[in-house]
């Protein structure tokens, strides 16, 4: 009986220590919070502002040759509404592939953007975690179940290790950006 006791102990400890090897971290929280990442929104925000303006001008362009097109065509000769009709076809497709293009452009831009954060992050979550001999650490949003007394928390370190003020939240920072937008539309 007391080796089975022993056995038993042995077990409950060797599960307890394994836990304690485990530590979860909330990594989006992290990169959405880091100060690179507002640098970065800053100058995804000014390309896609651009980009906005650039394709605005184009519709605006469509608009006004369709206006005229359509109070002047019966004026015009065979020759003039077919060059104009080309004209306004031309401006559509480009239009149409300014969007696709575009689209692409900002998305590969936000990757570029994205990646040395995100590599930054997850470095400082290595090093805190060889540093404080954690064999694996989770994602927090991968879990759908974790015994809070079981797994580590290493968000606070790690918040503290990429110099994310204490007081800056997730909820601070999409306060933070819906008065950005409402104050870019006034």
């Amino acid at each position: 009986m007391k080796k089975f006791f022993l056995i038993a102990l042995a077990a409950l400890a060797s599960i307890t220590l394994s836990a304690q090897q485990f530590a979860r971290v909330n990594f989006n929280e992290l990169v959405m919070l880091m100060p690179e990442m507002d640098q970065a929104r800053e100058v995804f925000t000014a390309s896609q502002k651009e980009a906005d303006e650039t394709y605005g001008a184009m519709v605006e362009e469509y608009q006004s040759k369709m206006t005229q097109y359509q109070q002047k065509q019966a004026s015009w000769t065979a020759a003039i509404r077919e060059s104009k009709e080309r004209e306004l076809v031309d401006i559509q497709n480009r239009l149409q592939e300014f969007q696709q293009t575009i689209s692409q452009e900002l998305q590969q831009q936000q990757n570029q953007l994205m990646a040395p954060i995100q590599e930054k992050a997850q470095k400082a979550v290595a090093d805190l975690a060889k540093a404080k001999g954690f064999a694996a650490v989770f994602d927090q949003a991968s879990f759908l179940f974790f015994d809070e007394s079981a797994i580590v928390d290493l968000t606070p370190d790690a918040r503290k290790a990429l110099n994310i003020p204490a007081d800056r939240t997730l909820e601070s920072l999409q306060a933070e950006l819906q008065a950005q937008a409402a104050a870019a539309q006034k």
